[in-house]
């Protein structure tokens, strides 16, 4: 399965099709509710390029949590030196 090109790509840019999969979402839910709303094409366009931006933002903003702060990865990385070495320690 990971010879795909399509699972290659999104293993290679999870952010990014993140935000396609989020965008088509917002998007065929936006056309489903406002239907029978009567906007002009221009309204349309406008609406949908806003939720995409709105998906591309929300992505952005989750992708936060996967930076880890470095004074935590020191700490991290300092506990599991000390726990690996067990033998020589004694």
């Amino acid at each position: 399965m990971e010879n795909n090109p399509a699972v290659k790509w999104v293993t290679q840019h999870p952010r990014v099709s993140a935000w396609v999969v989020l965008a088509a979402g917002m998007v065929a839910l936006l056309i489903n509710e406002a239907r029978s709303v009567g906007l002009l094409p221009s309204q349309w366009v406008a609406l949908i390029v806003a939720t995409i931006l709105v998906a591309g933002a929300c992505i952005w903003i989750i992708s936060w949590e996967d930076k880890d702060n470095p004074e935590d990865e020191a700490e991290i990385s300092a506990s599991e030196a000390g726990d690996q070495d067990p033998e020589n320690a004694a």
